[in-house]
């Protein structure tokens, strides 16, 4: 085996294979599937400040080489996950990270605040791009002050590692990234969705309620390993990449990029042991090119 470990920040994490917001709901509805203990982490569903009913149906839709999304991070809220949730998942034996989303500064940082407490949360994953919500989300993530303001209220809220969300619905996204390193982020993760649509031409329809919506999968991995790849030459920080992996051979991809660790999402609804099988690949791949530790490959690409 070859040394797969990576470290974001002071979080150590045992390979760089995690999971994607939204895409693995609390972990534990995918451990008939796979054993947890195999990935890096498993970052769970987006929390709020308070319970969100989410967007009214229909809220996904396919599309070629990917698809659309508008859930509208329908969740029960940070106090629900603390008292029902966190306890029925705190035992597995994998980094359990929690993505947190918000109106305001404030709310994100109250949010990790009743986070803090729980030592099983061993990072906070702070969306400030989601392309879904009316108010918050994306609109953090589309300006440095923004982003700035919600970091730095996070990170005097939370002791552990904070990894921001960034939003690839931008004119520079490493303006960003550097906005978030300045104010305290361990890591930034990147990208989330970009802003997409799909018409029903029979009805002549939107095909989703909220009209727009977040666009993943396959069609959107050149435009992630291109910002990945900008934003790892601009930062100091660890990068997370994700954005259509659906294999060991696409999370290579990131990881020459830049990118420290990756995040699994729309490949998880068509194979729900898809993570394990990716840690696997990249053992292969490491094994068959004499590649020691998964670190000689960070931005290794050959220019």
């Amino acid at each position: 085996m070859a040394n797969l470990s990576v470290n974001i920040g002071s979080l150590s994490l045992k390979n760089p294979v995690l999971t994607a917001s939204g895409t693995f709901g609390y972990g534990r509805e995918f451990a008939d599937f796979i054993d947890l203990a195999r990935l890096g982490g498993y970052i769970i569903k987006g929390t709020t400040l308070n319970p969100r009913e989410g967007n009214p149906y229909p809220r996904m839709a396919e599309t070629p080489s990917g698809m659309l999304n508008a859930v509208g991070l329908q969740n029960k809220g940070v106090d629900y996950f603390i008292e029902n949730i966190y306890p029925d998942i705190k035992h597995y034996d994998s980094r359990l990270i929690v993505n947190v989303s918000g109106a305001s500064p404030d709310d994100y940082a109250e949010v990790c605040r009743r986070l803090d407490p729980l030592q099983g949360v061993a990072a906070v994953e702070i969306n400030i791009s989601c392309p879904n919500v009316k108010q918050g989300g994306m609109a953090f993530g589309t300006t440095c002050e923004g982003a700035g303001a919600v970091t730095r209220a996070v990170r005097s809220a939370f002791s552990r590692t904070v990894i921001v969300k960034l939003s690839p619905n931008v004119t520079d996204i490493t303006e960003i990234a550097r906005a978030a390193e300045s104010e305290g982020a361990d890591a930034v993760s990147l990208i989330n969705t970009l802003m997409g649509m799909a018409i029903d031409v029979e009805k002549r329809r939107p095909c989703l309620s909220t009209i727009t919506g977040g666009l993943s999968g396959p069609a959107v991995r050149p435009v992630a390993v291109r910002m990945v790849w900008q934003t790892a030459k601009a930062v100091k920080i660890p990068v997370v990449g994700l954005g259509g992996i659906m294999n060991g051979r696409d999370a290579l991809e990131f990881i020459l990029a830049g990118a420290t660790a990756i995040e699994v999402g729309t490949a998880n609804f068509i194979d729900p042991a898809v993570t394990v099988k990716i840690v696997d690949e990249i053992n292969d791949y490491c094994e068959r090119h004499g590649v020691e530790k998964i670190t000689d490959l960070i931005g290794a690409i050959n220019q």
